[in-house]
């Protein structure tokens, strides 16, 4: 039992140093030169998003940076997204609608729908948004600065969560405190190393040519959590990215029921852990039930650093994370419950090979 409780105290102190370095190095966004000026083409893909795309349309028309053509794949909605696209459209010629006319075998619809785009695209950065985030202020010109300034073929950002009902609180932060914890989003960008990659797919700014040379997302038509595997291959070819977290420059409510959050974080809760299922296990296990080697086999000195240790990392995720310290350390009990039905549900999905996701079967 004290070699169990050393290993989860050194476990612990890892996990602070990691989240001190994400507090650290908060990475900012530059200003742009006024000489700089490509054109960024804006890929949304959207399905059935009526309640949010004209939100981000009206957001991107808003941008301080002006020269960007924004096209947006309509996924067979049954709503009315398309008329709200269209609308847009008829107003300001930047903006464009494709209709989808199918989904082909062997495709996942989002990556179907980002590879038509990028076909279409004609900018020198090719920025995917999903239609449910919002954006403000330089986030596109802070973005495309940093990646011309650190040669990126990929740049990508976590953004701010937006969370109102007791669901959210319980689900959301669990994203944020698996990230913070266990990646510095640094060395995402001055690393090589593959097993340092991250991506979220809700905001991935390409460098236009690497994307037309590699074609991610049809490399990764079928991939369920293609955003994480194409952070890697590029980190394997030799292509630099950088990943941030905490502008508050882009926002988004993610999920707005606590079903719809297990159903969307158990799809991909498992590539946190380098897609081992075993290693997700492991994690729940040491930071949910870790504490009770710890009372029993440390002094009591060592129980009291071990604790102000998790309060200090579950404070310092949710101040880098702009979400509430006080909510976070109040809730922290049932979020370790909550992903621990995101990791049994992840496996019960494996074991069916296949889940319900916006109306679509996804195997």
């Amino acid at each position: 039992m004290i070699i169990a409780a050393w290993i989860i105290f050194i476990f612990t102190v890892i996990q602070l140093w990691v989240v001190l370095l994400n507090a650290i190095f908060r990475q900012p966004l530059p200003p742009c030169s006024i000489d700089f000026n490509p054109l960024v083409s804006i890929l949304i893909p959207a399905r059935n998003e009526e309640q949010n795309i004209g939100q981000l349309l009206q957001d991107i028309q808003q941008q301080e940076w002006n020269n960007f053509e924004v096209l947006v794949f309509n996924d067979q909605s049954t709503d009315n997204t398309a008329e709200i696209v269209d609308a847009f459209t008829k107003t300001d010629q930047r903006f464009q609608l494709f209709n989808s006319n199918g989904l082909p075998e062997g495709w996942l619809g989002k990556n179907y729908g980002c590879y038509q785009l990028a076909q279409k695209a004609k900018g020198s950065y090719f920025l995917f948004l999903d239609a449910d985030v919002r954006i403000s202020g330089a986030i596109i010109s802070g973005t495309i600065t940093k990646a011309k300034k650190h040669k990126l073929g990929l740049l990508s950002i976590f953004p701010k969560q937006n969370m109102y009902t007791l669901g959210e609180y319980l689900t959301v932060p669990i994203m944020n405190f698996i990230l913070l914890s266990l990646l510095p989003l640094v060395f995402v960008r001055v690393l090589p190393f593959s097993s340092m990659a991250a991506a979220n797919g809700q905001f991935m700014l390409f460098d236009a040519k690497t994307y037309r040379n590699n074609q991610p997302h049809q490399t990764f038509r079928d991939n369920k959590v293609e955003d994480i595997s194409i952070a890697q291959s590029f980190k394997k070819n030799g292509i630099r990215i950088a990943c941030l977290s905490g502008n508050l420059s882009i926002s988004c409510r993610m999920y707005s029921s606590f079903n719809d959050a297990i159903n969307g974080f158990s799809k991909n809760v498992i590539m946190f852990f380098g897609n081992s299922g075993l290693l997700a296990v492991l994690f729940w296990l040491i930071t949910t039930l870790g504490f009770i080697p710890i009372l029993i086999g440390l002094p009591t000195t060592l129980i009291l650093i071990y604790l102000l240790m998790l309060v200090t990392i579950r404070i310092l995720i949710s101040v880098v994370s702009h979400q509430s310290p006080l909510k976070n350390l109040l809730l922290a009990i049932p979020q370790q419950v909550v992903l621990g039905i995101f990791i049994i549900k992840a496996f019960l999905n494996k074991s069916k090979k296949a889940y319900q996701w916006k109306g679509r079967t996804i195997s």
